[in-house]
């Protein structure tokens, strides 16, 4: 097995998923685990772009060629590093038998590992015919599984679960970049909300805004209950749709 040639370097069996090829066979400290661990911790603190596999040897302390034993090219990173994502996603005790608890369950554990990693919700900008790995796979089985009580043919099945998680993720991207905001903004943000308070009021005392002059004036960051309510709604159509 030959290594790349450099960050985004090609080899012929690129097409073929990194979990399907043989790992590099010669004496190393470092494990694949460990570089996508690396590789995470680094998205987690600064986001995706922050990742290249320079970064990542420095982090473990290696030579930045050596990752190359493990890995083909920074896509493969981004591939493993989703897949273990999709790993945290899994729930491991048994599912509720309702479908509809099941699928709640699933979604709830799909937006705290998303805000946890919320680098996730971006990835397919950095790859956009991302390998399939086996834990994404697992997931969908486990969903697709969920939702066997609504007795589904299977492409109906996956369309429902598509819906689920499109809501989601356009959620927890909503909340994560909330809380980003919230974070960088630090001390000062007081002093600026007061400063923008006097051109607020005046939107709202012009009555141009009638409709949105109620949330002019409140807080109207996402909240747990929200997330809650909008599945409901969303179940609750799935449900008249097909039982």
């Amino acid at each position: 097995m030959t290594s790349g040639t450099g960050e985004q370097g090609e080899r012929d069996d690129e097409h073929v998923p990194i979990w399907a090829r043989q790992r590099g066979r010669r004496a190393s400290t470092l494990t694949r685990e460990a570089i996508v661990e690396a590789a995470m911790e680094i998205a987690d603190a600064e986001g995706a772009d922050a990742v290249s596999i320079r970064r990542v040897a420095a982090a473990l302390g290696a030579r930045t060629m050596s990752l190359y034993t493990y890995i083909d090219s920074k896509n493969d990173l981004f591939d493993l590093m989703a897949d273990q994502v999709a790993g945290e996603v899994l729930i491991t005790d048994e599912l509720p038998s309702g479908w509809r608890e099941a699928i709640t369950v699933i979604a709830r554990r799909e937006r705290e590992v998303g805000l946890r990693h919320p680098w996730i919700v971006d990835m397919a900008k950095h790859r956009a015919h991302a390998m399939v790995g086996p834990n994404l796979l697992r997931h969908l089985d486990q969903a697709l599984g969920a939702l066997a009580g609504l007795k589904l043919e299977p492409r109906e099945a996956l369309k429902v679960m598509e819906a689920v998680d499109d809501y989601m993720f356009g959620f927890t991207a909503r909340e994560a970049r909330e809380r980003e905001i919230t974070r960088r903004a630090g001390p000062d943000e007081a002093d600026r909300w007061s400063a923008f308070q006097p051109y607020l009021r005046e939107l709202i005392d012009s009555g141009e805004f009638t409709s949105i002059a109620p949330l002019l004036r409140g807080d109207v960051q996402a909240a747990e209950s929200d997330f809650e309510q909008g599945l409901r709604w969303l179940l609750d159509g799935i449900e008249r749709e097909y039982t």
